[in-house]
């Protein structure tokens, strides 16, 4: 007993002395925090202010080049070049500081900054958006597998839709955020998640009835072959993407897509039958649902939402796999000529 009490005062005297040092170490943390808030604050500053010198530089550059030739006019172009470069290293510089959330995040999150302001944890975020796309296909994979094969229930077919719902309003909020922290997905492949978002919250308030029953098998077995598609996609794009990241070709915040890009075409353009047939399921289910709205007994406002949401995923789908396809294929028929 007298050991122990001998013990207890030498323990709590190193306890201080841990403490001390730790208040020491904080307060250097604290101090530096504020150097960097500063430090972003005179970054943030002079990036507006070297933009605001490039706009007016590019703009009477532009204006010289008119009227301009022989070597005047080459020291014009070799200056458009340095501008262009210069716009791009702002773009690189601010990256890594803390800016203003677009509307949506506005709405969402209010003003947060969600800038991530380490390579690392730029990438973690990524990976970790990369594993929540994956985990929740397969689940919903799984569940379209239940209600369809086994189970008929409309408790389950809530329970799916609003996963769906939960999912797709999730990728618009952490899509956000890493286009914010330098992703550059963009274009139709953002606004498709909103769309379908939409379109899980009508289906799931859509009561149950006749028109509902005539329409579930169909939707459960669109939404199993979307699914495994997608699975497919999130399996075959990051290893694409891995190979082009160690290639040096990709940027290191891009992200596989639910739709087909241009980097996407060494390798996986046996993706494209599964994708288009998708895309003509959209279309058929669209048909369907207005062919069910046409009938007496249709009474059902979501009837015809859903097939309008159908259809604009079908149109957005459809035409912007189809110009990437045209894009890239122009590219390729280009590349022997040049050589």
């Amino acid at each position: 007993m007298t050991q122990v009490l001998t013990e207890i005062p030498e323990e709590w005297k190193c306890l201080e002395e841990e403490c001390q040092k730790l208040q020491e170490t904080h307060k250097m943390y604290l101090q530096k925090l504020d150097e960097i808030c500063k430090h972003q604050n005179n970054c943030s500053t002079s990036i507006s202010h070297q933009r605001k010198k490039l706009k007016e530089t590019s703009r009477r550059v532009k204006k010289c080049s008119k009227g301009s030739s022989g070597e005047d006019l080459k020291m014009l172009e070799e200056l458009k070049k340095k501008i262009k470069k210069r716009e791009h290293d702002l773009s690189e510089m601010e990256m890594f500081l803390p800016k203003k959330n677009g509307l949506y995040l506005s709405l969402v999150l209010g003003n947060v900054n969600v800038t991530l302001l380490s390579k690392q944890a730029k990438f973690a975020y990524k990976d970790e958006y990369e594993k929540f796309k994956l985990c929740l296909t397969v689940l919903l994979l799984l569940l379209s597998f239940i209600c369809y094969f086994f189970v008929s229930y409309r408790v389950l077919d809530a329970v799916l839709n609003f996963l769906l719902l939960w999912y797709y309003c999730t990728l618009t909020i952490r899509e956000s955020i890493l286009i914010t922290n330098g992703s550059r997905i963009k274009g139709w492949w953002v606004f498709h998640h909103y769309v379908s978002a939409f379109l899980s919250g009508v289906m799931l308030t859509w009561p149950d009835g006749n028109l509902y029953k005539a329409f579930r098998n169909q939707f459960l077995a669109y939404s199993l072959y979307q699914s495994f598609v997608q699975c497919l996609q999130c399996y075959y794009q990051s290893g694409c993407l891995y190979r082009l990241r160690a290639l040096g070709e990709r940027h290191n915040m891009d992200l596989t897509v639910e739709g087909f890009q241009s980097w996407m075409w060494k390798g996986l353009t046996f993706l494209l039958p599964f994708l288009f047939f998708g895309h003509f399921w959209q279309l058929f289910n669209s048909l369907s649902l207005f062919r069910l709205a046409q009938l007496p007994d249709c009474k059902e406002w979501q009837v015809l939402m859903c097939g309008f949401c159908f259809l604009l995923l079908f149109l957005g789908n459809f035409f912007t796999t189809l110009a990437v396809v045209r894009q890239k294929l122009k590219s390729r028929n280009k590349k022997p000529k040049n050589s």
